[in-house]
Parts: C-alpha cells; structure tokens; sequence
C-alpha cells in the first residue's frame, strides 16, 4: 500500500514556536503488535507548551516529536495485530509522537471512534476527554444536585468538564478571563473573573457553605483558596501546575510541592479530600489495566458526544506545516476549546 510520505514536527531543544522544525522521511513498517496510522488530526496541549520550555515534569529528551494524542485510520497492521483494524479509524494517547503524518502504536493502546464522529470533534476528546471524565467520575465522583468549581472553564480539559459535569446533573461555577463569560452563561455556567482579586470570595457568595469540588489545574499559591472553597465532604482534584509554566528552576518543584500539600491535607482531621490526578499514573505497573480502563473511559465520552452531552469545542484548525502559528495560538490564552492540526 502506498502511504505518500511521512512528515512530521521535532522540537530540537528549548526554542520559541517557530523553531519546531519540519522533518521529511519514510513511513515506517509496523513491527509485531503495533499498527501504522495516517493522523487525521492531532493536537497542541498544554503539555507540549511545558515540553517546548523543557519543563515538563516527565520531560522527554531533546530532539524528539511532540503530539500528545491523535485521530487517525490505521493503514497496515504488523504481526500479531489484528488485521481488521487495517481501515478503520482509532484515537490514541501517545504521550509524543503525534505531531506527524503517519506514527506506530501499539495496537493494544488505539480505541475505535464510533462512526459519524469527525477527525477534528474526536480529537479535542482523547487526552482532554479522558482527563475530564477520569476527575469528574473517578476522582470526584460527582453527583446530581452538587455545585463544582471548575477552574479555566473555557480550556481544553475545562470545557468538556463543565459539559460532562452538566450531563451529571450538577451545577457549575467556572472560572475564565471575561471575554468567554457569555458563552459560558449560554452554557448555563456561572463564570468568574480568574483575574478578579476577590475570587475566592466571589465563589464563596455563590456557594456560601462550599463547593462539593474544586477542579484545579493552576497549581501554585491558588491552590490553597480551592481547598478552602470545599464544603465538607468536598474533593479537591489539582491535576496541573499552569500558573509555573513561565517560571524558571526546577520544573519538578511545583509538583512535588503541590503533593506534599495534598499529602497534608489529607493527614488533618476534616471530611474533605485532596487529590493529585496523573493521566499515566499506573501504567507502568498495571499496563493492562490502564488499557482497560482507557479505553472504557474514552468509549463513554464518545457515547456522550453521541448523545449530544458534550459539543466539541474546536478553537482552531491548521495544517501541521503550520505549527509555529497554533502553538503561538494555544499559548495565547485567547481561544476557547483545543487548537487542532491536521496533515
């Protein structure tokens, strides 16, 4: 079968956005396991700009291919592999490697997107998709009737947790600049100036006895104010340290920091948890059940796209060649939903 070319995007060390370099070659072979998919569409996370400034707390080694997941048809599937893939089209978390046209993955690891789902409306689902379900329904196990604050409501991870949390029957204060406060309004959200000085005290007149919890993917010093936000019985879950991204030094700082706050809070004496959520946590001793669960978790947030629960939020689509231009556009703050690349 005849694959074209493959091309794909290397970050060659800590450069800005038009320093990613373009990089031509052969498309691979499937080995043993594994399948050839052709990207339909990947995206750019807010693990790829940490990764582009080297601080990424699993920071992988200079030069390599970004491109945390990926949507694509599989086109050759290697021995052992189950040869009616070949054809039909999967997503996939690959961590790196999905900023290219064509890339290997263990077969093991891609999950079917149901039929009618678009290339670009699956792919702002995997890694953000997954993220939210995971916080709303493993961590917090979020139910009718309770009040959540989710912070960065009109992000990647946050919009489809304010969606997901809705479709639970839950009430919902999001956090976000004030130019996407009436979209998140129509949304039926209350929003909340991150900016404000007074948020936390803002919250506080909305949820006066507490909030039942607090997604947080800011980190830093503000994390604090969400776990005093909590009503008892409440749950924090910090799964980022966005506020750190510009800083510099250690880059492993802010996270071991923010474990051992969670640690300690989760030693006092009161009803409300803290949790740090890590999307690979596990996978390295429970391989098979990571798979498992991921492909369960992913498959329910495709039912729920199916189901009209959740409305893909795309903030821009452009051609991998044009990398430098939607990363400059993920970092700016000023879109809603996920910037996605396509070959």
């Amino acid at each position: 079968m005849n694959t074209g070319e493959l091309v794909e995007v290397v970050l060659p060390g800590k450069v800005e956005p038009e320093g990613l370099q373009i990089r031509h070659g052969d498309v691979p072979a499937p080995g043993p396991g594994q399948v050839l998919i052709r990207m339909e569409a990947t995206g750019v996370s807010f693990a790829e700009q940490q990764m582009r400034r080297g601080r990424y707390f699993d920071q992988p080694a200079f030069p390599f291919v970004p491109g945390y997941d990926l949507v694509g048809t599989v086109v050759a599937a290697g021995e052992g592999a189950d040869p009616s893939l070949a054809g039909t089209r999967v997503a996939a978390l690959v961590k790196v490697g999905g900023w290219a046209t064509h890339l290997l993955v263990d077969a093991a690891d891609t999950v079917p997107v149901p039929d009618g789902i678009g290339a670009a409306e699956a792919e702002t689902l995997v890694v953000n998709g997954v993220t939210a379900w995971q916080l709303l329904h493993r961590k917090a196990r979020v139910r009718a009737g309770q009040t959540v604050l989710v912070h960065g409501a009109n992000g990647g991870v946050g919009s489809v947790l304010v969606q997901l949390a809705q479709a639970a029957g839950a009430k919902v204060i999001g956090t976000a600049s004030a130019r996407h406060h009436d979209t998140l309004r129509n949304q039926g959200v209350t929003p909340v100036d991150y900016r404000d000085a007074d948020m936390a005290a803002r919250v506080r007149e909305l949820a006066p006895a507490g909030v039942d919890a607090v997604f947080d993917h800011v980190g830093g010093e503000g994390v604090v104010d969400s776990w005093r936000l909590l009503a008892p019985g409440g749950t924090l879950v910090s799964y980022g340290t966005a506020s750190t991204r510009d800083d510099e030094g250690s880059k492993q700082w802010p996270v071991l920091k923010l474990l051992g706050r969670v640690y300690l809070w989760n030693t006092l004496p009161n009803r409300r948890r803290a949790y740090f959520y890590n999307l690979w946590a596990g996978r390295s001793l429970a391989k098979t059940r990571f798979r498992t669960r991921l492909r369960d978790d992913l498959t329910q947030v495709f039912a729920a796209l199916e189901h009209g629960d959740i409305t893909p939020r795309i903030a821009a689509q452009l051609p991998l060649t044009q990398v430098a231009d939607a990363m400059r556009l993920a970092e700016s703050g000023t879109v809603a939903g996920k910037v996605v690349l396509t070959p």
